[in-house]
């Protein structure tokens, strides 16, 4: 008999161990990948899981949430109400001196600056001497103030004379018009050198003969440009500047957009940077009829006593302008939506069916907000859960 060949039974090729180690991955990942695809309802090609109903279902511009979706659960939907809702406006500001009562201190001639009395910031009164120059304009305006006084003293000898001599009869009728006319016409130059004398500030009475500038008005000294010694060459530019600060003006820039909500006497309140606990109220009492052209902004000024001088002419301000009362949507503002630069919400147009509407928003107030335009009032909008509806 041949031998019986019996085989050997088969074993598997045994499995290293580096090789369990990556078949452990590769099963963890299978693993992985299969619990996120049941937990979002969707199995390998991407479309919806049988047992699990869609969550948002899209038709055209419209936003369908299907019976089932447990988004139900976190939108909430509430009708749009109309309130009467009172307009503010909050603008920037500034604190200024009213022009008419402010003043540009002109020398009345050119000379040198002798002396300064006062100094920047300091507060004078109406008539007090600013400055002395020293003219030689002056010198020539008092000199021929002398001659003319000179010329009527004596064409008015002249005339007692002629008069005294008409009487005797040594006179004739032509030399005593003469000497009236005579008389006059002296008269009237001295009455012409007075009078310059009196415009350009100088004293009539002889004295010094140095021009005295004084202060035109009350008030500070807000801006000087001189100092003794200077020589003053063009009457035309300042000395100074003296600013009466007892009344101020806050004013407003109103943006174009804007300009129709303000008007004149329009109630106004203003908070300063420099003291923040306290609030201005005001009427505005000034609206400007042209625009800025660089700004593109409207200027409002509301006049505020300020007997103290703590309103200081360059502080900041915020200025609110208070509108009359007009009837508004009113939305909580968790219901806006930011889409690139415009704002938008959703609204129910059947049951359960949104679609995206741009608004225009007036005014902030705490939770709320009130819509200019893009809603009517009774529409149902999505006040809760938006976000979730999109893009």
């Amino acid at each position: 008999m041949g031998d019986i060949f019996v085989p050997e039974p088969l074993h598997p090729p045994s499995l290293t161990g580096k090789s369990i180690f990556w078949v452990g991955i590769v099963l963890g990942v299978v693993i992985v990948v299969a619990l996120l695809t049941k937990g979002f309802g969707l199995f390998g090609d991407g479309k919806p899981a049988p047992d699990e109903p869609q969550q948002i279902v899209k038709q055209g511009d419209k936003v369908q949430i299907p019976e089932g979706s447990a988004l139900r659960q976190r939108i909430g939907v509430a009708a749009a109400p109309a309130e009467m809702v009172t307009p503010r406006l909050e603008l920037p500001g500034i604190i200024e001196a009213d022009p008419a009562r402010t003043a540009a201190v002109l020398p009345a001639l050119a000379g040198r600056l002798i002396e300064l009395k006062v100094s920047l910031g300091e507060r004078v009164a109406q008539g007090d001497i600013l400055a002395v120059i020293r003219s030689p304009d002056l010198a020539q305006a008092y000199d021929d103030d002398d001659k003319a006084a000179d010329a009527l003293a004596l064409t008015d000898k002249n005339l007692k004379r002629q008069e005294e001599q008409f009487k005797l009869g040594t006179a004739s009728a032509r030399d005593l018009d003469q000497a009236r006319s005579d008389r006059t016409q002296a008269a009237a130059e001295y009455a012409r050198t007075q009078t310059r004398l009196k415009v350009i500030g100088a004293p009539v009475e002889k004295g010094t003969r140095d021009l005295v500038v004084r202060a035109p008005i009350s008030g500070s000294i807000t801006t000087l440009s001189v100092a003794p010694g200077n020589m003053i060459n063009d009457p035309t530019q300042p000395l100074m500047t003296i600013a009466d600060l007892s009344v101020v003006w806050v004013t407003a820039q109103v943006p174009e957009k804007d300009v129709g909500a303000v008007a004149k006497d329009q109630a106004a309140e203003v908070r300063l940077a420099a003291y923040p606990d306290e609030m201005l109220r005001g009427k505005v009492l000034f609206v400007s009829d042209v625009l800025e052209p660089d700004t593109r902004r409207d200027k409002i000024r509301i006049a505020f006593q300020n007997p103290d001088y703590r309103l200081k002419p360059n502080m900041f301000a915020t200025v609110t302008v208070q509108g009359a009362p007009q009837s508004r949507i009113v939305l909580p503002t968790a219901a806006l939506l930011m889409n690139n630069d415009r704002t938008s919400v959703f609204v129910e147009t059947a049951p359960w069916t949104f679609e995206r509407r741009v608004v225009e928003p007036q005014l902030e107030e705490g939770q709320s907000v009130a819509i200019r335009s893009g809603l009517t009032g009774g529409e149902k909008v999505v006040v809760k859960g938006g976000i979730l509806l999109n893009d």
